[in-house]
């Protein structure tokens, strides 16, 4: 059993995270809820026996679009720093720090790799980009430590709140899809087969320090989706065909009158953003305990409760 500090225990990924790896019996020492960061200095963390450090804490994108720039700064960046140089000073052997997808690419033409140059747009791309950077400056000078930079598509499972649960919430009310004419592929994560790679990373120290990617095995399209949410509640889906032409005209119609169906929410309905997860399953040398369908089907069948 290991004594494992995980920041942001108390969120979707975390409470997760922790109820598996407690099923294992691998952690001891986990929960962070309501801590001041502040008091994780190296004391901190050799006075606690601190072995592995799991950084989930973080600013998510806001969806309603009043976070100020410096707040993923100070949080997705400078927090990171923080509690990554209390580390280098400790005891500790491990660190595993939560990035993002975004922080390579906001929007993807495609497969995206561990190897392709990090150009992301958005504010909360940069800030998890830039503490990326800090800690890989610090990789090579590492010889007893051992740092893993974990990029994952949209995670999701019980108690997920994201846009995943918004769009079961709207396919649940048997409105017609309009959107069928878009041929997207997007890759997603289940909470399961994401904690499985943790604790595999916990268990196998020769995976050795980088950046690697988490997704599940096969993307799926957003047509698909639909087909598993009614699947999972018994029915058939309604998936209309209405052609591209007049789904953009009725978008614009949206961003004039500042509507929910705009262009930039039909964008998120149907980019492509595909992730390769080779590097991680080839570290690991295991296959996923999940694939794409089964995870989503999981996850609905909590959100149907």
């Amino acid at each position: 059993m290991k004594n494992i500090l995980i920041t942001g225990a108390s969120g979707f990924v975390g409470k997760n995270l922790v109820k598996y790896l407690s099923e294992f019996n691998i952690i001891q020492f986990s929960r962070i809820y309501g801590l001041d960061y502040n008091l994780i200095t190296e004391e901190y963390l050799n006075k606690n026996e601190v072995d592995t450090i799991i950084h989930l804490a973080g600013k998510a994108h806001d969806l309603k679009k009043n976070s100020k720039d410096d707040d993923y700064f100070k949080i997705n960046t400078d927090l990171t720093i923080k509690i990554f140089d209390s580390f280098l000073n400790s005891n500790g052997k491990q660190f595993i720090y939560l990035s993002s997808v975004k922080a390579v690419k906001d929007f993807l033409d495609f497969d995206l790799t561990e190897d392709i140059e990090a150009t992301p747009i958005s504010i909360y791309g940069q800030s998890k980009l830039t503490a990326e950077k800090y800690l890989q400056t610090k990789l090579f000078n590492l010889t007893y430590k051992r740092v893993h930079i974990l990029r994952p598509c949209m995670i999701h499972g019980p108690e997920n709140k994201g846009n995943l649960n918004m769009l079961y919430k709207l396919v649940s009310k048997n409105i017609p899809w309009p959107l069928g004419a878009f041929k997207n592929q997007r890759s997603f994560c289940s909470i399961d087969n994401f904690s499985f790679i943790i604790k595999e990373l916990l268990n196998n120290e020769n995976i050795i320090s980088g950046i690697y990617n988490v997704a599940d095995d096969n993307s799926l399209s957003i047509n698909e989706i639909i087909d598993l949410i009614a699947f999972s509640q018994n029915r058939k889906s309604k998936i209309l065909n209405i052609k591209k032409p007049i789904i953009f005209f009725l978008v614009k119609i949206g961003d004039f009158l500042r509507l929910p169906f705009n262009s930039e929410n039909l964008i998120k309905l149907t980019e492509n953003y595909v992730v390769s997860n080779d590097k991680i399953k080839n570290a690991i040398g295991k296959e996923l305990p999940l694939n794409s369908k089964e995870g989503l089907l999981i996850t609905f069948s909590y959100f149907n409760k």
